[in-house]
């Protein structure tokens, strides 16, 4: 038992969600739980409005569940203040949108390193980062364009300069939100392919949600959202 829960990393236990709305209660998400380890790739499949962001969120410590309990490497966030959830989210959560969120007046190496900027000063930290940034620019293919702004990369570099942003701190947890949704055909292959292969690398936990069959069919595992509720796709 103690060798299992070693290697216990995510755990959401019976999550619910629900807003309160003129027209009454508005449930989002009911009793949902889900355990994932270091390594687990998975993707959650569902219309719009069918509550698998909002779940994403909850998983990456974004937005506090109204009941349930979630932990993540044997920590609950939402039993931290605001400031150390901050913290907490910096240090072990990757995050990648459909939006690639970049600093429209930054490099694209500076964009990588923005998470960096927040976190607690170290000897030698920024060395460490400087380098660690520019690996990872190679690794999605953007080394030639680090000194590029996003304005001046195409769809799919965007959605790598994110990935690249997403993996600077190491975390334990990468989740990921419709992250080729706004891509073609192709751009949406290639960020799949690029995202699955960093994420074999480095064994983190992946959460990628999404409406497109053709990125959810890469992983090994696959999730619906029906009515609230997560449902595990029959013979995967």
């Amino acid at each position: 038992m103690g060798n299992w829960r070693a290697h216990l990393v995510l755990s959401a236990d019976h999550i619910s969600k629900s807003y309160a709305t003129p027209r009454g209660e508005l449930q989002i998400l009911t009793d949902v739980s889900l355990t994932l380890r270091r390594g687990d790739a998975v993707a959650i499949m569902g219309p719009s409005g069918s509550g698998k962001s909002t779940l994403l969120y909850i998983l990456g410590a974004l937005e506090p569940p109204t009941s349930g309990t979630v932990t993540l490497d044997g920590q609950d966030p939402y039993a931290l203040t605001e400031r150390q959830q901050a913290a907490f989210r910096n240090s072990r959560v990757g995050f990648v949108f459909q939006d690639h969120s970049l600093l429209p007046q930054c490099s694209v190496l500076e964009n990588v390193l923005a998470p960096t900027l927040v976190a607690p000063p170290e000897e030698g930290a920024a060395a460490a980062d400087s380098t660690r940034a520019r690996t990872l620019l190679e690794q999605v293919g953007l080394d030639a364009r680090r000194d590029h702004r996003p304005g001046e990369l195409s769809g799919g570099e965007k959605q790598r300069a994110a990935l690249a942003r997403a993996l600077i701190r190491n975390p334990l947890l990468l989740v990921c939100d419709e992250p080729t949704g706004n891509l073609d055909r192709v751009a949406a292959a290639a960020v799949a392919s690029l995202l699955l292969e960093l994420h074999a690398a480095r064994e983190t936990i992946l959460v990628v949600v999404t409406h497109s069959a053709a990125l959810a069919e890469r992983f090994p595992v696959r999730y619906e959202m029906v009515g609230g509720e997560l449902q595990k796709l029959a013979g995967v």
